[in-house]
């Protein structure tokens, strides 16, 4: 054995490992797509397995109510008020100083993300909305890259792993007999859930453990791909909910073959052109920002939304507007919101801000 490697010898002592996977793995980069409770988790356990350079991408900063789950974090971080993902650059170094970690605080988006995502190996999803999953997607197809997609939120979760079809010979594409290629995450998902349909961790909570669950399937799926397993990669889309005790298993390989994906079968890349996707626009003079989602589908019901909302602050709710009160980091904004999805949030002028709390509490 490799007298470099040898912190990892448990792991080397598994099928598919040895010397010559480890130094795959050693070899090799990661995009971590957020640093939050899946994020930090998968971030940790890539470190701990000897993922040589993990680039981190996150926008917000570390929180109390972060520590419950993400347990990559601690009070000392939040009494710092750090960016979460120079906290996780800090940590994962005392973890594993042989792991280059590179931290960026900053808003993932079709402006920057192919410019983060050059010369990594692989995607790892740690985020918290659809849209920019639809992004990560993008670029996953268009550069021949694996993306491991998980979400977590109340008791249930669920996680894949992308290895999509791409134009060029991708190293799961070596021949048409070994060709491992997958459905890409618009295959299964073709349009995102209306703005206010589905619920998020800070409107109904989440379950701690239900996120070491999915983050290490993330990983598990993260490191076969890495160290050339693509026979081993899951094909099924992992349902979980550790509450009621439920793990299944749903077929997704038709998705690909009987569909016509806008993304990996037609090659559009409408997030990654910004032809699809949100804007956030400041207002001036108002200390207000208006977030604006693109799509096709027609209203959502405020109602709903005002139900989950009311555990934040006072909301009231017509016909034609939501309004509610929103404490987020010991600030106050003042959430409206109309049923084409379009949203103005006042007590901020930062467009990242926007729409970090429009994800948080509205949902996409």
């Amino acid at each position: 054995m490799n007298t470099d490697l040898a912190r990892y010898h448990r792991q080397m002592l598994l099928p598919g490992f040895g010397d010559k996977g480890q130094q795959r793995l050693r070899d090799s980069t990661a995009l971590l797509l957020g640093c939050g409770a899946l994020g930090s988790a998968a971030a940790e356990m890539l470190a701990r397995a000897g993922v040589g350079h993990l680039v981190i991408v996150d926008r917000d900063f570390v929180e109390l109510t972060n520590l419950q789950r993400q347990t990559l974090f601690d009070e000392q971080d939040v009494n710092d008020e750090l960016p979460k993902a120079i906290a996780a650059k800090k940590r994962l170094e005392e973890i594993n100083s042989e792991v280059r970690v590179t931290a960026i605080v900053d808003d993932i988006n079709h402006t920057n993300i192919e410019r983060y995502a050059k010369g990594v190996d692989i995607l790892v999803d740690g985020l918290d909305n659809f849209e920019t999953r639809y992004l990560a997607n993008d670029v996953a197809v268009k550069h021949g890259l694996p993306y491991v997609y998980g979400g977590a939120v109340g008791t249930t979760g669920m996680a894949i792993a992308f290895m999509p079809h791409t134009n060029d010979s991708a190293p799961w594409q070596k021949s048409p007999e070994e060709d491992f290629s997958t459905p890409c995450f618009r295959c299964l998902f073709e349009e995102a859930p209306a703005p206010g349909s589905s619920p998020t961790c800070d409107t109904v909570g989440v379950i701690g453990p239900l996120i070491a669950v999915i983050a290490n399937i993330q990983v598990t799926e993260a490191l076969k791909i890495l160290t050339g397993n693509f026979d081993l990669v899951r094909r099924k889309l992992l349902n979980v909910d550790v509450w009621a005790n439920d793990f299944y298993e749903l077929e997704v390989d038709s998705a690909y073959t009987n569909g016509d994906c806008l993304c990996c079968k037609q090659r559009r890349f409408d997030f990654l052109t910004g032809d699809s996707g949100s804007s956030a626009v400041s207002l001036c003079g108002r200390n207000a920002v208006q977030v604006r989602h693109r799509q096709d589908k027609g209203g959502f019901n405020l109602d709903g939304v005002a139900a989950r909302l009311q555990a934040h602050g006072a909301v009231s709710v017509n016909e034609y507007m939501l309004r509610s009160q929103i404490s987020d980091s010991n600030k106050t904004y003042e959430l409206t919101l109309f049923p084409d999805g379009r949203a103005i949030i006042k007590g901020t002028d930062d467009p990242q801000i926007a729409r970090s709390l429009y994800s948080k509490y509205v949902g996409t």
